[in-house]
């Protein structure tokens, strides 16, 4: 059954819960994980368990991740992602310090995106001539409509739906996480700065 998108961050605090970079980096393993504890975040972002209980208690207070069903023993609380994905608004919106808390997280999500792309960049040499085959990393510049980008977006969105972590459940054995980065947008209009002087031998 295909999740029911959560409304866009509007809270300014929320925003700046989740632009630690621990927290986002506990939040992106439990998405690919879909259920994990915190000593198992812990090992995997780098920070004590008493850390990443703070972290993860801290991303619940705001609707991000929840408790799952416990397994084994029940002795360790199990953490999931709550359902829905999250998004950002992008009216231009200025309340309560809407603005400063949105460029924040931005800020952190991409700094862990372009980290993640540089840890697989680094990486390739190493892999697998199969996964070395399969991997890309690449930049494309499009001359596009703005209906024609949306129509776009959809259909990546279509293509890539039926590999996500949270509606493939049989994935093959050989199967491996793996990351997409998509930024899809207009390329902001620069103002023009003027000729440069030629004086480069003055002074």
């Amino acid at each position: 059954m295909e999740e029911e998108p959560r409304p866009p961050l509007s809270d300014p605090k929320a925003m700046r819960a989740l632009a630690h970079p621990a927290r986002l980096s506990m939040l992106n393993e439990l998405i690919m994980r879909r259920v994990a504890t915190a000593t198992t975040l812990a090992e995997v972002v780098g920070v004590s368990p008493s850390a990443a209980s703070y972290h993860l208690r801290m991303l619940e207070k705001y609707g991000f991740v929840q408790d799952a069903p416990a397994s084994g023993d029940g002795r360790e609380r199990m953490w999931a992602v709550v359902p829905g994905g999250i998004s950002l608004a992008t009216e231009n919106a200025d309340e309560h310090g809407m603005r400063e808390a949105k460029r924040l997280l931005v800020d952190s999500i991409w700094a862990d995106k372009d980290n993640e792309a540089r840890l697989a960049l680094e990486a390739v040499p190493t892999e697998p001539e199969e996964w070395r085959d399969a991997t890309s990393f690449g930049r494309t510049h499009m001359l596009i409509t703005a209906a024609e980008m949306k129509e776009l977006r959809e259909r990546i969105d279509e293509l890539v739906r039926p590999y996500s972590t949270s509606s493939r459940s049989d994935a093959p054995e050989e199967a491996r996480f793996a990351e997409m980065h998509l930024s899809l947008f207009p390329r902001a209009v620069r103002s023009v700065p003027g000729l440069p002087t030629e004086d480069h031998d003055a002074g």
